[in-house]
């Protein structure tokens, strides 16, 4: 499946900080045919460092499909003989230096002063993420979404469409998600990451731009969340206790060192490269802000608003959002009568299985999609 990159454009967007953004792009991917009646569009959010490119390949010669492929296309779950699926990128994607994704955020020219925003960017929410999702989808006539679906980040999305927009949502894909941010996790790796990035000397206070970037930190700060995304579990059965030169004891000096750590800096170092560090920071500050229904009184009262049927789908090795986390929104949507399910994915990959090993919940997603 060849897919291309698309552009929507909105001149204002008012934030639930009470600042307004100007001049807002965004990119987004679609795949599949919208129908006459135009019942059939599945919206996907992406995860913390994903893009839009959720599924098929930008060209016959691409390697690496989109992150969902396994279930996105024809004949799969999301079946795009059936479904029109459209994918976003988020407001202050990380991926800046991706030449394909489309975002506005800190990297972006601020259009009041023709420089980039840097940390004069407003404080965003998964919210502001949403009404820009709702004015693209809006754009293409799309009322009601048959699903909106997610990973992580991408399922906090999901659960939030179903509570701001209830009317126009039928089912919510919530994937390795919670109804909130875990205070640890919002330490670790989220503080701990940025404290990363502030430390490099190249950070300047937001003001790189033009200049030597702190890519160090921000490599750092890869290493932090690709730790925390994998388990101890996969750390046994991928790389255990190799060395990383069997022939360099790190008994015999400091920088003979474990497979493990040559293995994630080598991985995190290459991750960085896309990444713009005050993206990083912005995007670590709305995975803390987030709780389900922002604005609202509290939790319960958020989740009474939807109308929408919900599917969960943790991960029982997850570190990041561990699956009891799953289970405490499962019983809250409950309890606010919202017809709710749960399926959760045996993995040792930890938090990116709901990335990688999403195959494994296919006719969990098939079954769920088609049911009434």
């Amino acid at each position: 499946m060849i897919v291309q990159k698309q552009i929507f454009e909105l001149d204002r967007l008012d934030l639930f900080c009470g600042a307004t953004l100007r001049q807002v792009r965004i990119g987004y991917e679609t795949y599949g045919t919208l129908s006459p009646s135009k019942d059939n569009a599945i919206l996907i959010c992406h995860y913390f460092s994903g893009t839009s490119h959720a599924a098929g390949r930008y060209s016959e010669t691409e390697e690496i499909p989109g992150y969902w492929d396994a279930v996105i296309g024809p004949g799969k779950s999301f079946d795009t003989h059936r479904y029109f699926v459209v994918s976003s990128d988020i407001l202050c994607n990380i991926n800046v230096k991706d030449p394909r994704v489309v975002t506005t955020g800190p990297a972006s020219i601020n259009p009041q002063t023709g420089r980039p925003y840097g940390t004069s960017f407003p404080i965003l929410t998964v919210r502001d993420f949403i009404n820009v999702q709702h004015a693209l989808v809006s754009s293409l006539g799309i009322r009601r979404l048959h699903a909106v679906a997610g990973p992580s980040l991408g399922g906090f999305q999901a659960l939030e469409w179903a509570i701001a927009y209830p009317e126009m949502v039928a089912r919510a894909i919530v994937v390795i998600g919670a109804g909130e941010l875990h205070p640890w996790v919002i330490m670790m790796p989220g503080r701990v990451a940025e404290m990363a990035i502030r430390l490099d000397p190249n950070w300047q206070n937001g003001e790189y731009y033009g200049k030597a970037e702190p890519f160090e930190g921000l490599a750092l700060a890869f290493v932090v969340l690709t730790m925390i995304a994998k388990s101890q579990l996969w750390a046994d059965r991928t790389l255990g206790r190799a060395l990383a030169d069997p022939g360099k004891s790190p008994f015999e000096g400091l920088e003979n060192r474990f497979l493990i750590e040559t293995e994630i800096e080598k991985t995190a170092r290459e991750r960085a490269k896309l990444v713009d560090a005050n993206s990083y920071i912005y995007l670590a500050k709305i995975g803390a802000l987030y709780r389900a229904g922002i604005g609202f009184e509290s939790l319960d009262e958020a989740l009474e608003r939807i109308r929408a049927r919900v599917l969960l789908i943790p991960c029982s090795s997850d570190l990041f959002l561990p699956p009891y986390q799953s289970q405490q929104l499962l019983g809250a949507l409950r309890r606010a009568g919202v017809n709710a399910s749960s399926f959760e994915l045996e993995s040792d990959d930890g938090h990116l299985a709901g990335i990688l090993e999403i195959h494994k919940a296919s006719q969990v997603l098939r079954n769920f999609l088609d049911g009434a």
